[in-house]
């Protein structure tokens, strides 16, 4: 009678697929039983113990690469990869759980991808008389600023939050906004353009602080996809933007160029 079991008996008994008997065996973490004579490689008790160690180590998240050097190892020399294994495992977790975290934010809208500071700057602005439309953009403007230009974000956020606190500033910029039912080439353009880069520089703290300037300046071809965005959709605030920053700019602020 032949001794020992066939490899799907084996893969049965120690829970695994053949496959993953196969497996083992190519990547060296279970040796391949000999064949017996009648051509058929009979696993033993012995071979059933180590396929249930490897088994139990995969499972418990050690890469397979270390699983056959493991199992031959001292008992120091366990417990240490052991520990190393339990590291990565630790900072899997952490990375899951901030996953989990981001789906969670998912599901209440703009807090996925902005901090609450900003959140909060966004749900003034209804409030204000802007529409869901210049709020989107904003919105937008703030995503691209916060993962383009990391380090100017602040500012960013900030020159908006002095902003909405300038009643002056937000009627102008308000009209901007519905100035796009105008003619791109329309005068009054020019004369909103003028009186909001008056308005910047009656209250510099609507420029934002020099270092985050210097950033946005460092930073000039992000800068530009940014204030170029939804050019395409918004031409009248895109010629307003262009023009007021023009303005500035010959008064001395050093805005980064486009």
């Amino acid at each position: 009678m032949a001794s020992g079991v066939t490899i799907g008996q084996a893969a049965a008994f120690v829970g695994v697929t053949v496959k993953t008997v196969r497996h083992y065996h190519k990547l060296g973490v279970v040796e391949e039983p000999e064949r017996d004579g009648s051509g058929y490689r009979r696993y033993g008790s012995a071979d059933l113990l180590r396929l249930v160690q490897a088994r139990t180590l995969a499972a418990a998240g050690v890469p397979l690469a270390e699983v056959g050097p493991l199992l031959d190892a001292d008992a120091d020399r366990f417990a240490a990869t052991l520990a190393e294994v339990e590291r990565r495992l630790t900072g899997r977790i952490a990375d899951l759980i901030a996953s989990r975290d981001t789906l969670h934010r998912l599901a209440d809208g703009d807090r996925a991808l902005l901090p609450d500071r900003a959140c909060a700057v966004l749900d003034r602005m209804p409030g204000l008389g802007f529409g869901p439309d210049y709020v989107a953009a904003q919105r937008e403007a703030l995503v691209l600023a916060r993962a383009l230009v990391p380090e100017g974000f602040d500012g960013f956020l900030a020159q908006l939050e002095h902003g909405l606190d300038d009643p002056e500033w937000v009627d102008l910029t308000r009209r901007g906004w519905e100035a796009e039912t105008w003619n791109p080439e329309d005068p009054r353009i020019e004369e909103l353009a003028t009186a909001l880069a008056d308005r910047y520089l009656a209250n510099p703290a609507l420029l934002g602080n020099p270092d985050s300037l210097r950033a946005w300046r460092r930073a000039s071809a992000q800068y530009r996809l940014i204030d170029d965005h939804r050019g395409d959709r918004a031409p009248v605030s895109a010629r307003l933007t262009a023009l007021t920053e023009a303005r500035l700019r010959s008064a001395g602020v050093a805005f980064p160029r486009r």
